[in-house]
């Protein structure tokens, strides 16, 4: 399991309380080569100061075993505000190497453990739930919110919005008042990548 957790710079006095936990579905995790997420957690690092853990998985099982093992064993889970999903797949699901599996799926595995957390999709899939689909995940998970994008990547990576969203969430706790100054500081790509947020 590849497992990196950043060290800060020291002219980055941070909150060092936040982190954020990403987790990238890869083709196959004995490949080890270094992957855009990853270089942009380190800018997010040394740019913003935003602490992260990177985690690869390329199965269900990984995926499970990994979210797990964060809920479980991690003594830092409750400073991790956002699960970062790095993964491609359809508008309610997500794709591990050719198999889909349905949000409602992933809701069902984490039934209960993702407490006051904000799971959050980058564009390498659209996300688009309707309002029971939201619903449902929420409820079963206990989760804050999930967040993503409406558009897919065709050629505009949200990796910069993405550490904006995450950066805005170092200096506000408050997720509606983040999502409203994401929309102010970055309107054109939030509306180009369509950012949804369900609460």
């Amino acid at each position: 399991m590849l497992e990196k957790r950043r060290q800060l710079p020291q002219e980055h006095p941070i909150d060092v309380e936040k982190f954020i936990f990403c987790l990238e579905g890869v083709r196959d995790m004995e490949t080890a080569k270094l992957t855009e997420t990853q270089e942009n957690l380190e800018q997010l690092a040394m740019q913003y100061g935003v602490a992260s853990i990177y985690k690869t998985c390329d199965t269900i099982e990984g995926l499970e075993a990994s979210l797990n093992a964060l809920v479980m064993d991690d003594h830092h889970f409750k400073d991790y505000e956002i699960i970062y999903l790095v993964m491609t797949g359809e508008a309610n699901s997500i794709c591990l190497n050719d198999y889909y599996y349905s949000l409602q799926e992933i809701a069902e595995l984490f039934e209960g453990k993702l407490k006051g957390k904000i799971l959050h999709f980058s564009n390498a899939k659209v996300l688009d739930l309707d309002e029971e689909e939201a619903q449902y995940f929420l409820d079963i998970t206990n989760a804050k919110a999930v967040s993503g994008y409406g558009n897919e990547f065709n050629g505009l990576s949200s990796s910069n919005l993405d550490k904006a969203f995450f950066n805005l969430f170092k200096e506000d706790d408050n997720m509606l008042d983040v999502v409203e100054e994401l929309h102010q500081r970055h309107y054109h790509v939030c509306k180009s990548l369509d950012f949804r947020l369900y609460y």
